[in-house]
């Protein structure tokens, strides 16, 4: 269908040193010499290039290198990849270009040559700073790991980001904010904080469910979202996202893209792709279309997604929303009634309850428009 520009491109590396027993992506354990990898990065660059061609890239803003554990790919096929994206589009340092990376593949050489290559914001996997944590999870790296990982980007990148992770069975809520405190102290730009989800046909679903591991206790991991909350705004970090803490500057402008209806190209296995126009939004992943939404549906799901954001929605889009869905006006007054939403400066904005509780928030939203 003639679709809006895309302006974020996601690339999709499914390959990890091992698998976490939390994980549910689509990744897979492979050796870092295998030739799979190569025959996997070569088709992905043949896929950028297509796209060029066809001028699919051309509006393109922000770029993510994500997986499983881009790093792992190593610097090789890294090269290869990054020199196709700069002659497929215009990766300029305006562009925000982002990689992730886990500690036990990144050091101070990838990171010279990646930022060299166009990357401009790392994102690494670190979970925890705490060792006996880190076991449970079965991460590949320690918290020295990770610590020194962390040090090694910093010698060329400004915009560093971690991923910490709370509610994990055995993590106390000690544990945890020592570990958002390390960040902090690390001098890290970003942070990511998500709660552990225990996720079908994983390990530790085959765990939980014979009773060798604890379930996630939701009031734990309130607790600890809340800790991170006051850990963060002490240190100086706004809360941009439901997940997401950024020093002034710094919020992920790929992240913003996704809750935000902004069109975006996935390429790679299981990586999603989002195109639309003005009557229709389609998101179709590994050839299957997964959406294919109407402009009232639409309307739905960007007032939802808009509440993951701690600007929320502005009166104007919620007055074209009602203009397709007229119980938009009401559903927003409940919601402010059950303290999930506030209105100030002309917007509709989450509260931390609203966020805490999102299940109810954006269910109430999203069903605006079945």
């Amino acid at each position: 269908m003639p679709h809006d520009p895309y302006k974020a491109l996601y690339v999709h590396l499914p390959f990890c040193v091992k698998r976490c027993g939390y994980c549910d992506f689509s990744t897979c354990a492979v050796p870092a010499d295998s030739p799979e990898i190569d025959a996997y990065v070569e088709d992905v660059c043949l896929q950028l290039r297509r796209k060029a061609k066809e001028g699919e890239l051309a509006c393109v803003e922000t770029v993510y290198l994500g997986g499983g554990t881009p790093s792992h790919v190593g610097m090789a096929r890294l090269s290869m990849l990054l020199y196709t994206l700069s002659l497929s589009m215009h990766l300029t340092p305006e562009v925000e270009c982002t990689m992730e990376a886990n500690p036990e593949s990144l050091d101070a050489r990838m990171v010279r040559d990646v930022w060299a290559l166009g990357v401009n914001r790392l994102s690494i996997g670190v979970q925890s700073f705490d060792d006996a944590v880190l076991a449970t999870l079965g991460r590949a790296h320690g918290a020295d790991a990770a610590r020194r990982a962390i040090e090694a980007a910093q010698t060329r990148f400004e915009n560093v980001s971690v991923d910490l992770m709370c509610g994990i069975p055995g993590q106390s809520e000690a544990s945890f904010e020592e570990s958002v405190r390390e960040a902090v102290r690390l001098g890290v730009a970003h942070v990511s904080v998500y709660p552990l989800a225990i996720e079908p046909h994983t390990p530790f679903d085959v765990a939980v469910l014979a009773g060798a591991m604890e379930p996630p206790d939701d009031d734990a991991e309130a607790a600890h979202m809340r800790v991170a909350a006051r850990v963060l705004a002490e240190a100086g970090f706004e809360r941009y996202e439901v997940a997401s803490y950024a020093r002034p500057g710094f919020a992920c402008r790929h992240n913003v893209a996704y809750w935000t209806g902004v069109p975006y190209l996935g390429i790679g296995q299981s990586a999603a792709t989002m195109t639309q126009n003005a009557e229709r939004r389609m998101r179709v992943q590994d050839g299957q279309v997964t959406d294919d939404l109407d402009a009232r549906q639409m309307a739905a799901e960007d007032l939802m997604l808009g509440m993951r954001m701690a600007r929320g929605v502005p009166d104007e889009q919620v007055a074209r929303a009602a203009a397709l869905l007229p119980d938009v006006p009401a559903a927003f007054a409940e919601l402010e009634a059950l303290g999930l939403v506030e209105r100030a400066g002309g917007r509709f904005r989450p509260t931390e309850r609203g966020w805490l509780c999102g299940n109810e928030l954006y269910g109430r939203l999203y069903d605006l428009a079945p």
